[in-house]
């Protein structure tokens, strides 16, 4: 393992023998040095008239950068390690500038071969093993989130590391939705849950508590949909818990905003741009329909998002010329579709399409924005295996796997597929789980499932505002009680760059 920066010594394995969580390596340097403290008591510099209280009150804020850990909710796709290394490098980089006495930081997908630990939950008995007895705080952040060290300190000094603390900016439901299985649904503004993009904190009392409850007993829950809700609820445990506490120096304003002044963690306004946008002859759009949504769904795509790509077709169990439909010899599921979706990755491979870098599976009423999917694809390499989408669970804390979820649309790369294809993985029925058959052949290769938030399998409404806030989406799903011409109007009709949902969302109000 290398590590940026000298006086590291990687953990004894030792001390990991006890664990329960297998399999565990440590990515993050830890750093034994000689300690610094940060004072942050106004009025702390030399004055003799300090009273005790005063002098109490100092020793109590001062903070050892060495009791932060930070965890990078990172991936192991090249494009993700590379941002993630280089948040990695940022925050040590700064914690530098001002000690000699550093802390970890760790990226998430180097700590284990557990596939099922971007789940955080199963970590948690290995993070309790490893920095229980030494450290205060797990600070996790995304790629990315911008820090700025000196401020969070600063924040977490504020709280006594003794107790059991949940930190983060938080989010509300504004109805009780479905990802969230309709808890709360007679006040679901009731519940706060971490905005991940913020950075989020449990302190270190809270982490071994919850790491006994993780070994004691099995988690329960089969699905893992809404990661961020799922580990609030879990924390809170029906009020047994601590509620998460809201901190507002925990921010996903862009830095440049004048009320990211105070903040110890803001957000780049855009989306990465890697290069040039992917081009419209790079893609191909398949879209799964069914004889009896031909009048209903399917013109909804014509009107919105269509005319975006170059090459696009419908399959459908009936051929119907006027779209045109082309019918794959698949009867149609009531559910699944897998058999419908296998037939589509080979004909993607065949003769009968243009040779492509990347295909795009979709529903036929999933809302999407094509020129954005081409801004996002420009940080990928289509010659590596690629599968990228909002990703779910299933089974996680067993040894279950990840998956792409199919409603808010599945991108492929052409080596995906080919080796997906190679790998004699098939479905066990026409009506299976199409996305979820995908999710178990891509783990029993070894492949990686790769996250991006942009993608939503549900509506607009059914996630929080202040998380829609501050992104530019690609997708939404579903047509249920909303005007789908409306809503991509609304959300998904825009350049290339596009701005942030917070924007658009205001431009919106006299469009419609």
């Amino acid at each position: 393992m290398h590590c940026e920066l000298p006086l590291c010594a990687q953990d004894s394995p030792r001390m990991l023998s006890n664990s329960p969580h297998i399999g565990h390596k440590v990515a993050g340097c830890v750093l034994f040095l000689s300690f610094f403290h940060i004072n942050f008591a106004a009025g702390s510099s030399g004055k003799s008239s300090q009273s005790q209280d005063d002098m109490h009150v100092i020793h109590n804020n001062q903070l050892d950068l060495r009791e932060i850990v930070f965890v990078i909710q990172s991936q192991s796709n090249s494009f993700h390690v590379r941002q993630a290394e280089r948040r990695r490098e940022d925050l040590l980089y700064q914690a530098h500038s001002l000690t000699e006495k550093l802390p970890v930081v760790s990226l998430l997908h180097r700590l284990s071969d557990n596939e099922g630990d971007w789940s955080i939950l199963p970590l948690l008995p290995y993070l309790s093993q490893s920095f229980g007895k030494n450290s205060s705080w797990i600070v996790f952040l995304e790629e990315e989130t911008d820090v700025k060290m000196t401020i969070l300190a600063q924040v977490l000094a504020k709280f006594d590391k003794n107790k059991e603390w949940f930190l983060g900016k938080p989010l509300r439901d504004e109805e009780s939705t479905i990802i969230h299985h309709y808890a709360f649904a007679e006040n679901p503004s009731v519940f706060k849950y971490p905005d991940f993009a913020a950075a989020w904190a449990l302190s270190i009392p809270l982490v071994v508590r919850l790491a006994n409850k993780v070994r004691d007993e099995p988690l329960k829950s089969d699905f893992t949909i809404d990661l961020k809700h799922e580990v609030a609820l879990y924390i809170w445990d029906n009020g047994k818990g601590p509620n998460l506490t809201a901190v507002p120096e925990l921010c996903t304003e862009p830095e440049s905003s004048p009320q990211a002044q105070h903040c110890a963690t803001t957000l780049r306004k855009e989306p990465p741009l890697c290069g040039e946008p992917v081009h419209k002859e790079d893609i191909f759009v398949a879209v799964k329909t069914c004889r009896k949504f031909h009048s209903e769904r399917v013109p909804v795509i014509k009107k919105t998002w269509e005319k975006d790509a170059l090459y696009l077709e419908y399959y459908s169990d009936h051929a119907d010329p006027t779209i045109p439909t082309i019918n794959l010899g698949v009867p149609n599921t009531e559910r699944g579709h897998c058999g419908k979706t296998f037939a589509i990755l080979q004909r993607f491979l065949s003769s009968a399409v243009p040779n492509t870098k990347w295909l795009l599976v979709v529903d036929d009423d999933t809302l999407i924005s094509l020129p954005r999917l081409q801004v996002l694809l420009s940080c990928y390499d289509p010659s590596e295996p690629v599968c990228l989408g909002e990703r779910y669970g299933y089974g996680l804390s067993q040894g279950g796997y990840s998956y792409i979820t199919g409603g808010g649309g599945m991108v492929f790369s052409r080596e995906a597929v080919v080796r997906l294809l190679n790998s004699g993985c098939k479905c066990y029925s026409n009506d299976a789980p199409d996305d979820m058959v995908l999710g178990m052949c891509l783990n029993a290769l070894g492949l990686p499932v790769t996250h991006s938030p942009l993608f939503h399998q549900a509506r607009p409404e059914d996630y929080a505002g202040d998380f829609l806030a501050h992104q530019v989406p690609i997708s939404f799903h579903k047509h249920w009680n909303i005007d789908p011409v409306a809503v991509f109007n609304k959300w998904l009709k825009d350049d290339l760059r596009a701005k942030t949902s917070d924007e658009l969302s205001k431009s919106a109000k006299t469009e419609l």
